[in-house]
């Protein structure tokens, strides 16, 4: 490969390590080219694209972009999958792979600046989805407002059934 050549694979890899949120470094040995496809493709509708670097190139572009941790990864064949969507999502699509292929082996991940060994990329997949979390946190906040707008409710519901059955009262008395 010419000079220009790895500088501009260099540029590339370090724009996209700067754009992505969350970077899972895998070895792919032993994939075919067909396999790699796959990947590539499975990964596409999660927001994320699957890349094979070259270690000392993709190493030049880590430390240009600031990506502390990410050299430590680069031992090996590599491929490097980064993740501007949900990185959980992308987590599980890899360990599916890896699970199904017995091929594919997670090396660790870069997750907004944390690095994750393999073992914590494993727990990021099992993680639902980012809207589910989301949900699950508007519902935690909004419990004890349902509950507060409950307890506010109560009094004046409270009181119309009182008012009612004394209007029911009166009405049977004077019949």
């Amino acid at each position: 490969m010419l000079k220009s050549q790895k500088a501009e694979v260099i540029d590339e890899l370090e724009g996209e390590i700067r754009a992505a949120s969350a970077l899972i470094v895998t070895d792919y040995r032993g994939l075919s080219v067909s396999a790699i496809s796959n990947v590539r493709n499975g990964l596409r509708p999660l927001d994320a694209t699957f890349r094979v670097s070259k270690n000392t190139l993709a190493r030049i572009a880590a430390e240009r972009a600031g990506s502390e941790g990410l050299a430590d990864m680069l031992t090996g064949p590599t491929a490097i999958a980064f993740c501007k969507g949900d990185p959980a999502a992308v987590a599980k699509k890899l360990s599916d792979v890896a699970r199904e292929t017995r091929i594919l082996r997670l090396k660790g991940a870069l997750v907004e600046g944390q690095a994750l060994d393999e073992a914590g990329v494993r727990r990021l997949a099992t993680l639902p989805p980012r809207e589910v979390l989301q949900g699950q946190v508007v519902g935690i906040v909004a419990a004890p407002l349902q509950g507060l707008v409950s307890l506010l409710a109560a009094a004046p519901r409270e009181f119309v059934v009182v008012l009612d059955q004394i209007i029911q009262k009166k009405q049977a008395e004077a019949a």
